[in-house]
């Protein structure tokens, strides 16, 4: 490891249940044709940059924005980056989930049938060791939830301190260094959507 490496989170593209606010964890869900836009944005952003490894989740979503941003061809599939699995609450929006569970929040719940935000922390872990192995930046097409937990461990968070970081699809963050200290230079950028 060596204060070079940095970590590029890119959330997937726009999905139906994105828009919806159902809560999407396993169910694989296919890019809308606005996010299939979203993720040639994705490219022109990512044109130059230069990865000494790129990771994806195994979902449809993921993936495929991977591919459109051109980095398919040398991207490491890994379980590690797929989404929470929400168990029950999968395909529900909050408020739906509300009606029966007064003040719920997936942050936390008790995931019944799912993962708790534990053991995705456990998942990410895992994915940052990898990373670090890296002489340079890497690149994670992941997911929303999985991806905020996975800064909040870079910062030596819980995992459900993951709540405290928005992020949008089709979105660019980075993960760094100031001298020893792993820090977050950039979260939730989007400046390539501007004309979107």
């Amino acid at each position: 490891m060596t204060a070079e490496t940095r970590l590029i989170l890119i959330r997937h593209g726009e999905t139906e249940w994105s828009v919806s606010g159902q809560h999407t964890g396993w169910t694989d869900i296919p890019l809308t044709e606005a996010g299939i836009e979203q993720a040639r944005r994705l490219a022109e952003r990512l044109m130059g940059e230069q990865f000494a490894a790129v990771y994806s989740s195994p979902l449809s979503r993921a993936l495929e924005t991977c591919q459109i941003a051109g980095l398919a061809d040398r991207a490491i599939v890994t379980d590690d980056l797929r989404e929470w699995d929400y168990g029950v609450y999968e395909g529900r929006t909050t408020d739906q989930i509300r009606e029966q569970e007064p003040g719920w929040t997936i942050w936390s719940a008790d995931v019944r049938d799912g993962e708790s935000v534990e053991a995705v922390g456990e998942r990410v872990d895992r994915v940052i060791d990898r990373a670090l192995e890296a002489d340079g930046d890497v690149a994670l097409f992941g997911h929303g939830h999985c991806l905020r937990i996975l800064a909040a461990r870079w910062l030596g968070l819980p995992p459900a301190d993951g709540a405290l970081l928005e992020l949008s699809t089709a979105t660019v963050s980075r993960l760094g260094w100031e001298r020893e200290r792993r820090v977050v230079e950039l979260w939730n950028g989007g400046s390539h959507l501007a004309r979107f």
